[in-house]
């Protein structure tokens, strides 16, 4: 077989650890060699020639694995499998919601694997490798992939629960100035992007359970079991966050909802206090003949007091109506 296009790394398994293997080894593999895992750029030029020509796999399944929106499935193809799953993008400087594919091809002899973005879920079980503590089958390798995707995911939900947690504590604290709903619907966004795609590697992960193919194995299976009831529980804890991300949102809402009718009705009590005091000084401020008083010196002084007498009995008529409880 030609030497890959695109090679990031490569490992031949040999019971639990494996060898690193270059180009020209990858090229020099066998089947009767041990288990190959082949791990490639799917962006570098010569990748597509080099998975249909030299490594034989079908173009419909070459499409799939290089399309550049995918959703997480299975496809079953002659004695292999095609498993597009995805992991949270812990690269620097990137979102986490914005996930990664990891595109993979297994069979009885062999995976490939290709990514775009830096997958560290590989990195991890190519250390393991490494270390002498990884699996020894495809079946196990895939296994493995999987529980590494999915274990990566723990901290950023939990990160999304702690965030929820810390926002639930500022609304039951009245001493915490009302919060912004910014901050929320942010939180909100983050579970919509990640349920999107957990949800459909849900389904992919309980298909891929029940495939019928006997280079699987009885512990990848039991393996990729327990790996879909984890997606399966983060499936769940991103829809219960998003209800408590919608009723905090709401709660919100409804605080500065009744924040804003209070000011409004404190100004509308304002106004219609001084209605009628400034309907009165206007009209005693014209400037016509005619007006009461402008040879009184008293005169000044007794319709201050009136104004002060019509402020009290609109106080008191207000507290009377219960405008002012």
């Amino acid at each position: 077989m030609p030497e890959p296009t695109g090679l990031i790394f490569a490992r031949l398994l040999d019971g639990g650890g494996a060898r690193p293997l270059d180009a020209a080894g990858v090229a020099r593999w066998r089947a009767a060699d041990g288990p190959l895992w082949v791990h490639l750029d799917r962006n570098a030029p010569g990748v597509r020639a080099w998975l249909e020509r030299d490594a034989g796999i079908d173009p419909e399944v070459v499409d799939a694995l290089l399309e550049e929106q995918t959703r997480p499935r299975i496809m079953p193809h002659g004695g292999g499998l095609m498993v597009n799953l995805r992991g949270v993008n812990l690269n620097p400087g990137a979102d986490p919601e914005d996930m990664v594919s990891a595109r993979m091809w297994i069979d009885a002899e062999r995976v490939i694997t290709l990514r775009g973005p830096r997958l560290l879920a590989g990195d991890d079980v190519a250390a393991e490798l490494d270390a002498g503590r990884g699996p020894t089958t495809p079946g196990g390798l895939l296994a493995a992939l999987a529980e590494t995707l999915v274990t990566r995911m723990r901290p950023v939900l939990g990160g999304i629960e702690d965030e929820l947690d810390a926002r639930e504590e500022a609304l039951s604290d009245d001493s915490v100035p009302d919060p912004s709903a910014a901050g929320i619907s942010a939180e909100r966004r983050r579970i919509i992007a990640l349920r999107r795609y957990l949800a459909p590697q849900r389904d992919a992960m309980v298909e891929l359970c029940a495939v019928e193919a006997d280079w699987l194995g009885a512990a990848p299976r039991r393996s990729l079991r327990e790996t879909t009831n984890h997606v399966t529980r983060y499936v769940e804890d991103l829809d219960a966050a998003r209800e408590r991300g919608s009723v905090m949102h709401e709660e919100v809402t409804e605080r500065l909802s009744i924040r804003m009718n209070r000011i409004m009705y404190v100004l509308s009590l304002v106004a219609t206090i001084f209605l009628p005091l400034s309907f009165l000084t206007g009209l005693l401020g014209i400037n016509v003949g005619g007006i009461p008083g402008t040879d009184v010196a008293w005169a000044f002084l007794a319709v201050c007091v009136a104004l002060a007498l019509l402020l009290a009995l609109e106080l008191l008529l207000f507290r009377r109506w219960h405008w002012l409880e």
